[in-house]
């Protein structure tokens, strides 16, 4: 993050699939937006309320934009932290127009109120992805019995 980025972390529900897009150049884009609901518990009614929700418009690139579209959709409940970015445009007409919008740098689904499966894969120093996330960078091979797990 650079000096002067406004940093968000937002917690809350995608309003629909989010759409996935691809530049010119071939980079990857997903836009979605992140209902945000704030709950406070109201001690004399002795009950949880809703405060006003926020919509936040945000957009993810490149690998984690295909991630996020091939994860989540309408509904999802997510934890989602990036950086506040302002588009400045003039419309057809003349009018000059401004809008926030979040860039998105990490998401994930959140599991407070509900379960997951993570499927991971990851690349080795010395070859293709692995489908064990135990295996040591050089294979597993020589990793022996006692390795500690790599992290």
């Amino acid at each position: 993050m650079s000096f002067g980025e406004t940093p968000i972390t937002l917690i809350g529900n995608l309003t629909d699939d989010p759409e996935l897009k691809f530049t010119d150049s071939g980079a990857a884009l997903a836009k979605f937006t992140i209902a945000v609901t704030p709950r406070t518990f109201d001690r004399t009614a002795n009950q949880w309320k809703d405060g006003t929700t926020a919509f936040y418009r945000c957009a993810a690139w490149r690998t984690l934009a295909e991630h996020v579209a091939e994860s989540l959709g309408k509904g999802s409940r997510v934890v989602a932290s990036g950086r506040m970015r302002q588009h400045d445009w003039t419309t057809e007409q003349g009018e000059k127009r401004s809008m926030l919008a979040v860039e998105i740098d990490d998401i994930g689904a959140s599991i407070r109120f509900t379960t997951v499966t993570i499927n991971a894969k990851r690349a080795t120093s010395t070859g293709p992805v692995s489908d064990d996330p135990w295996a040591a960078s050089n294979g597993g091979a020589s990793a022996g019995a006692d390795a500690e797990p790599p992290f």
